[in-house]
């Protein structure tokens, strides 16, 4: 999970109010919808309609020898993410579809490499990811993942192609924390390996830091009452909170997360070509569209501006 002068999620959401649950300022002052009501949710048709519209990249763009034609050749995007991110990347129980923004950025980035939405979906978490675009078991990674300097040292990052920022979980009848300093003297937990980790310990010098594995495990602990809140990307948040009302997101976002799509560091032509795929895909509007199939469901009003790809340290 961590500058761009263009619309972010944070900005997108100025003013979050705990008293009336979660409520914001977009630029145009609309009110986004908070999680869990009406929104502007488009359905299961609009979305797969984005990944239909989907552009496909012409043959001159695909060189031989890269990894963009390797992929092409095997017919399957290998792709590391998850399945338990609701907006982002959520397994539907019944069907065994994967859909959300990032989901759907998957399936449009390998029609855009192989001409039709073929994926290979490898779960990963925190501690993986890096592992697994190393050794090849991934071409990529579309996983809320955040793009730092740091991590740019292993891997290569494409974007940055969306931009959230930290926020708290706390139960729903929790009212005495609304601000990352109420942190202070409180359990706090986030994901293993997370940049939030680092964050609670700035922004709450003496809370408490939990550490678990996957975002259900931190969720959980809060609703049981094993810690008093949780920290990690709103937009993550955001997606728990629209699926269990015993917790809700309070306070505004305290931090800046520009996700990347993680690439081998080894493959600096799969950077390039991911970079001018997420252009196009933004420039034609397949991206705003996507958004509102997506995170657009839970937000309502415009889509945000996307942040500007290379604006990021580390992209």
């Amino acid at each position: 999970m961590t500058t761009r002068s263009s619309l972010t999620l944070p900005a997108l959401l100025l003013t979050l109010t705990v008293a009336s649950g979660l409520t914001a300022c977009s630029s145009s002052s609309k009110l986004p919808t908070p999680p869990g009501s009406s929104g502007s949710a488009l359905g299961a048709d609009s979305y797969q309609q984005v990944i239909d519209d989907a552009p496909v990249a012409a043959a001159s763009d695909v060189p031989a020898g890269s990894l963009m034609a390797k992929i092409k050749a095997r017919g399957t995007l290998n792709v590391g993410g998850t399945d338990a991110a609701a907006l982002f990347a959520l397994k539907d129980p019944v069907s065994g579809k994967v859909t959300g923004f990032d989901a759907g950025l998957a399936d449009m980035l390998a029609k855009y490499i192989i001409g039709k939405p073929s994926t290979n979906r490898v779960q990963i978490d925190v501690t993986t990811r890096e592992v697994l675009l190393q050794n090849g078991t991934v071409d990529s990674v579309i996983a809320t993942y955040t793009i730092t300097p740091a991590r740019a040292q292993k891997v290569g990052f494409a974007g940055p192609y969306y931009s959230s920022g930290d926020a708290i979980l706390v139960k729903s009848s929790d009212t005495a924390i609304t601000k990352a300093s109420d942190l202070n003297g409180k359990s706090v937990c986030t994901e293993t390996s997370s940049t939030a980790a680092n964050d609670i310990k700035q922004f709450a010098p003496s809370a408490k830091v939990v550490l678990f594995q996957t975002n259900a495990e931190c969720q959980q602990a809060v609703e049981q009452g094993r810690t008093d809140a949780y920290v990690l990307d709103q937009a993550l948040l955001l997606g728990d909170a629209a699926r269990d009302k015993n917790v809700k997101v309070v306070g505004q976002p305290f931090t800046d997360e520009p996700y990347g799509i993680g690439v081998p560091l080894s493959s600096p032509e799969m950077k390039t070509f991911v970079n001018n795929w997420l252009k196009l895909i933004e420039s034609d509007g397949e991206w705003a569209k996507l958004w509102k199939a997506t995170i657009g469901t839970e937000l309502s009003g415009d889509a945000p501006t996307p942040p500007v790809v290379g604006s990021a340290a580390g992209s």
